[in-house]
């Protein structure tokens, strides 16, 4: 008998499968496939815990990775905290047990860093909700996950002592959040960021186009079977699968609707005195390198301080095991300036 394909064949599969299957998707210009399998097969880095609890926003039971730094059980000390967003079709496993976060978190020693999971959800509150559904994402990040953190983790729970950032989908979302929650968050950081996402949609709506729909990973068994070994190591119930992970129902109703989650529209209504620190990095060869540039420009017109890198590098993720630490090592910096910790 033939032997089926190995695990380590079956994540390779699903992630390029996954991109040729969502390329058409004006959701994104360059959709996230989930990285490879390396996340399935190596033991937890240290300092990795993953915490299961019930989000009101979304109502149903989800799960984010966390990393404590060392010592935090022997002290007293409260710690900043780092929230990192994973990127469309990936999931809250990606970022520490894939992609470095972890060790860099560890190597800062004074830091929490909390990888949550928000499915291909854009991080937004639904407009409308089909399926008996609840998808109120941007209050399951803002309210549910970070009031979970700040109750059950010895935090400094306010603005100075808190970042958000992201890659790609989750770029966006830290950008998108942090302008709409200025008093939450000291900084905000996207690496290869889809910033246009919501200036799309609203372009889209205003032409009168429908509204995008995933497509079921289910036509292709092959790409069916990566699905289902994924699932298990997200583990989420009814969440684990790629088609699960959609939101069923619609984004945006209206043009308005879209602009509130616009990073290029919202930038203007946040006031320069209360906007958090801004990072912005893409690998060149990056089709969303454009968006990164375009916001840039924005800032500069505006007299805004920032943050920006652009390296040799694709949307992927040997670009992100590299841009991560310095994405981190600046908002690191930030808040440690904010908490008055530097001379």
């Amino acid at each position: 008998m033939k032997p089926g394909p190995s695990p380590q064949r079956l994540a390779c599969l699903f992630s390029v499968l996954l991109v040729m299957l969502m390329a058409p998707l004006v959701w994104a210009q360059q959709p996230t496939a989930p990285v490879d399998s390396e996340q399935a097969s190596a033991s937890l880095p240290e300092g990795l815990h993953t915490v299961s609890f019930f989000s009101p926003a979304v109502s149903r039971q989800m799960k984010f990775d966390i990393v404590l730094p060392p010592g935090y059980e022997a002290s007293d000390t409260r710690y900043p905290v780092l929230y990192l967003l994973h990127g469309y079709m990936q999931n809250y496993t990606v970022w520490g047990r894939n992609l470095g976060a972890a060790f860099y978190a560890r190597n800062f020693a004074d830091l929490i860093v909390v990888m949550p999971d928000a499915g291909n959800s854009w991080y937004i509150n639904y407009a409308s909700n089909a399926g008996n559904q609840r998808n109120n994402w941007e209050d399951h990040i803002v309210r549910d996950v970070i009031g979970y953190v700040d109750s059950n983790f010895r935090t400094v729970a306010r603005r100075e002592g808190r970042a958000i950032g992201g890659l790609s989908m989750g770029g966006y979302g830290a950008i998108m959040l942090g302008l709409r929650h200025p008093e939450m968050f000291i900084s905000m950081g996207s690496t290869s960021g889809a910033l246009a996402h919501a200036r799309d949609r609203a372009t889209a709506i205003a032409e009168g186009q429908p509204a995008p729909v995933a497509r079921s990973i289910q036509a292709s068994p092959e790409l069916a079977r990566a699905d289902a070994f994924i699932s298990q190591i997200i583990d989420i119930p009814g969440f684990s699968r790629q088609d699960d992970r959609n939101p069923k129902g619609v984004d945006f109703e209206t043009v308005a609707q879209a602009q509130a989650y616009d990073p290029f529209h919202i930038i203007y209504e946040v006031p320069k005195s209360q906007l958090p620190h801004i990072y912005l990095d893409s690998g060149i060869d990056d089709g969303l390198i454009n968006a990164a540039l375009e916001f840039m420009q924005i800032l500069l017109l505006n007299d805004l301080p920032f943050d920006y890198m652009q390296a040799q590098g694709r949307h992927n993720s040997e670009y992100w095991r590299r841009s991560i630490g310095h994405l981190m090592s600046i908002q690191y910096e930030v808040m440690q300036r904010a908490l008055g910790n530097r001379p």
